[in-house]
């Protein structure tokens, strides 16, 4: 049997959410939610109609300050990590403090849904000119959030305690060569005062719309990015025996080390992932460069098999280039840890996302090889990361164009849910927690 820590025996005694009622009363809540939703509809359309790439979000920031000064929020911070925003809405009762976030950042696709407000933005990231598209929902995050303020702030009276609400850039990582995200929210005080006791997120997924899936503990995998230069000799494509070929060296690489998780490693402690997802060589069709380029990404649940796979993979990929006479320089750089959802606190959320979605629509998640730097967050405090589904009616888990998918579609019906999990998450946590 393994025993809790004192930090979360400290959050049950603290937390009894199957127990206390927040107030307001849930059908205020609702109420409040139903009559904000057609808002929470405009601002998500408008800000995926406007997308920006990580640590540019400056439009869509400027939206959600001007929306928390209006409602008077206590404190509103900008510029936190670039362009994050953070607010501070007190409560007209003593009581602890519960953090709140949500993501502003878009990706670099070109969006392909056909929508009246679908993104016809361009800009350039990293050199390259490309699309961008809020193709994983972070438009919706922003906007749920934004319609929380306004339910909670037209209740600060009863609020038994202060809701930080976090708004945060570039949690698809940021540019090259620049900070950003929650841990650069973090390093700039997103904490620092008022200090929360927790925090919750959710994620938008195509699943049935409506439906909230959540996990107790390892929730999302932990992210590695890697990027390989393979050096070789170039010379004439018909006589590859001049020169030593990067392109087939590199070849022979990606095959290899896809070896390495489902040959190398034990697949029943925890899954593993290696993906190659740019690969770059050459310029013209009948010379062998000098080298070939090629990035990825590693997700793991375990520290113990994260810490194999990198040795695993330096070792593979140096001993293929030391056989072919190559050499290679391999970089690796940490994007996120695992998101761990503290399990008691993860037990005495069901009964508040019952009442957003309805006990039939809330469901067990499976593990998530997705990543998520809200899991920074979670390594300061407890906190717990959940999914709200937003398919097209009638269409089911796995039917939908995934996240990161230019096809990748939101019903906006399904915000509403949202407004609500997270305005219960908020009180109950602040009623049933209060010293």
């Amino acid at each position: 049997m393994i025993m809790p820590s004192f930090r979360s025996v400290l959050i049950l005694a603290l937390l009894p959410f199957a127990t206390a009622q927040a107030e307001p009363q849930p059908d205020a809540i609702a109420a409040a939610a139903a009559a904000v939703a057609p808002k929470v509809i405009e601002w998500r359309r408008d800000i995926h109609q406007h997308p920006e790439l990580s640590n540019r979000e400056v439009r869509t920031a400027k939206l959600v300050a001007k929306h928390l000064k209006k409602l008077k929020f206590d404190e509103v911070r900008e510029g936190v990590a670039h362009t994050g925003v953070i607010g501070v809405l007190k409560g007209g009762k003593p009581g602890p403090v519960v953090a709140l976030r949500a993501d502003m950042d878009a990706l670099p696709v070109t969006e392909q849904t056909g929508l009246p407000f679908a993104s016809a933005v361009r800009a350039v990231y990293n050199g390259q000119e490309t699309g961008v598209m809020h193709a994983c929902g972070h438009d919706a995050h922003t906007a749920i959030l934004m319609g929380v303020a306004e339910v909670l702030a037209g209740r600060r009276a009863e609020i038994p305690g202060t809701v930080l609400f976090l708004f945060q850039p570039a949690e698809e990582g940021p540019p090259e060569g620049e900070e950003g995200g929650a841990k650069l929210m973090l390093k700039e005080g997103a904490f620092a005062a008022p200090k929360p006791a927790a925090v919750f997120g959710l994620h938008v997924k195509p699943a049935e719309a409506g439906t909230i899936s959540y996990r107790s503990r390892g929730t999302m995998a932990a992210a590695d990015e890697f990027h390989l230069t393979v050096k070789g000799r170039q010379t004439h494509g018909s006589m590859p025996w001049g020169g030593i070929d990067p392109v087939t060296i590199s070849a022979e690489i990606l095959t290899a080390i896809q070896m390495i998780p489902s040959r190398q490693l034990d697949i029943t402690k925890a899954p593993s992932v290696i993906t190659v997802g740019h690969i770059n060589g050459g310029i013209r069709h009948n010379i062998i460069p000098d080298s070939v380029q090629m990035s990825g990404t590693i997700r793991t649940f375990d520290s113990a098999i994260r810490e194999q796979l990198l040795l695993r993979l330096e070792r593979t990929i140096k001993g293929i280039a030391d056989h072919w006479g190559a050499s290679v320089e391999l970089a690796i750089k940490p994007y996120s840890p695992v998101v761990y959802n503290d399990p008691l606190l993860t037990d005495r959320l069901r009964p508040s996302l019952e009442r957003a979605a309805g006990a039939e629509n809330v469901r067990e998640s499976t593990l998530v090889m997705g990543a998520e730097d809200f899991a920074f967050y979670q390594q300061e405090i407890p906190g717990v990361f959940f999914f709200l589904g937003v398919n097209k009616p009638g269409v089911k888990l796995g039917e939908a164009a995934p996240n990161h998918s230019p096809l990748f579609y939101v019903n906006d019906d399904a915000l509403v849910v949202g407004v609500r999990a997270l305005s219960y998450l908020a009180l109950d946590y602040l009623s049933g927690g209060a010293p």
